[in-house]
């Protein structure tokens, strides 16, 4: 319960601008599947190893994932 309000409040900080509704969509998604989220973050992280920025590793990893995404959103 703790970890998820800070979780959620982090996610509030990142997500300015976007709509309430929208931010709840995406914190409903990550509470039904977060082991998807955690993978996502892993393989972000290898591709910016990789020597990647953030948003094309973001990018491509999202795009390979793209199904199970739809699925939950």
């Amino acid at each position: 319960m703790i970890k998820n309000f800070l979780l959620k409040k982090m996610l509030k900080s990142k997500l300015q601008g976007v709509p309430e509704a929208e931010q709840e969509k995406i914190f409903s998604a990550i509470e039904k599947n977060p082991q998807l989220f955690q993978s996502i973050a892993v393989e972000v992280k290898q591709k910016m190893k990789e020597g990647k920025d953030q948003m094309t590793a973001m990018m491509e990893v999202m795009q390979e994932h793209q199904g199970e995404l739809k699925d939950l959103l």
